[in-house]
């Protein structure tokens, strides 16, 4: 049943994404804001008390809801609402234009929109980058999209639906990175600002929910590209980067379409509309970090398709093992 759910939720995403500013997003919103103006004392038992209100009762929320569906209509009630859940929750159209704008931009030579657009994504300043390192900086952030926004929330959900619990994986790793993301950006803007106790844990809890996702993104990685490079790349050169998660996932796709990724960051710029600067803030790494380069060669329009490649071969493989799965689960 996973697999044929997240088949149908790629297929609807690709025909008819979610809007920026959909509903269901706002709501994510107004939850984890009326959450932590609530329960968010600033001590450190308040943080976590918090968190596990925001992130895990809409995770049950979901689970109880696939059991009841279970048991009162059957599995294909249960896999059209786990077919829902991937839908909002699995995101490859949420980045993705901004890519393929950025590159058509770089293939037509305007270097200048192809700033403008990348400062426009990510809020940053981006009026004094070069041709290579415009093309760093979306590989950058594109490829840490694809695995928070895919193959993180695919991780997941594929490991607790095996046991039973339906789509409450995807709930789970789609609001521990939502909030972690939502709370710090408040704080940053002083809308609101969530108390450090609370970004604290956000921050800790998402590092270790992104755990093994990001180690699975990074395999796939290195399976769909050069896989050793990718592999030595990852041993080498992870710890270099801030965030341990990010570094790993970096790290590998480096090394599995040689290309040397890391240095100098953008500065953010945060623009007086709210929810413009969160949607930039979707990447969630920290922005103002320089890091060491990774070996390889220096980042080209070229690299922006074996990205793409790299991507889609990663999605595929994962399909392919599910089926695979299911399968044999069927045939045994």
């Amino acid at each position: 049943m996973s697999f044929f759910a997240i088949l149908c939720a790629l297929l609807i995403e690709q025909v008819r994404p979610l809007g920026a500013h959909n509903p269901i997003h706002t709501g994510l919103r107004v939850w984890a804001r009326w959450v932590s103006s609530n329960f968010d004392a600033g001590g450190p038992q308040h943080g976590w008390v918090t968190w596990l209100l925001a992130v895990v009762a809409p995770s049950l929320l979901a689970l109880g809801i696939h059991w009841a569906l279970m048991l009162t209509l059957g599995w294909p009630a249960a896999m059209v609402w786990s077919v829902l859940v991937l839908y909002v929750t699995l995101g490859f159209r949420q980045f993705s234009h901004h890519f393929t704008e950025i590159r058509d931009a770089l293939e037509a030579g305007d270097e200048a929109r192809a700033r403008q657009l990348l400062a426009q994504w990510q809020r940053v300043d981006a009026s004094e980058l070069p041709r290579s390192e415009i093309v760093r900086h979306v590989i950058e952030y594109s490829v840490l999209a694809a695995h928070r926004h895919v193959f993180g929330v695919l991780a997941w959900f594929s490991i607790l639906a095996a046991f039973g619990f339906g789509p409450a994986g995807a709930v789970l790793y789609r609001m521990a990175e939502f909030v972690a993301r939502y709370w710090r950006y408040r704080s940053r803007m002083q809308l609101q600002p969530a108390s450090e106790a609370l970004q604290s844990a956000a921050a800790r809890a998402w590092t270790a929910v992104d755990w093994l996702p990001a180690r699975i993104t990074a395999i796939a990685f290195a399976v769909v590209g050069s896989f050793e490079e990718a592999i030595d790349c990852w041993r080498n050169y992870a710890q270099r980067f801030p965030n341990d998660n990010d570094g790993v996932i970096l790290a590998a796709t480096s090394g599995a379409v040689n290309v040397r990724l890391g240095g100098e960051t953008l500065k953010p710029v945060f623009a007086p509309d709210s929810s413009q600067g969160f949607q930039a803030a979707s990447i969630g790494a920290e922005p103002t970090v320089d890091t060491a380069s990774t070996p390889g060669r220096e980042a080209e329009i070229a690299h922006l398709r074996s990205i793409v490649g790299l991507v889609w071969r990663s999605v595929v493989l994962w399909m392919v093992l599910l089926a695979l799965l299911t399968l044999a689960r069927l045939l045994g």
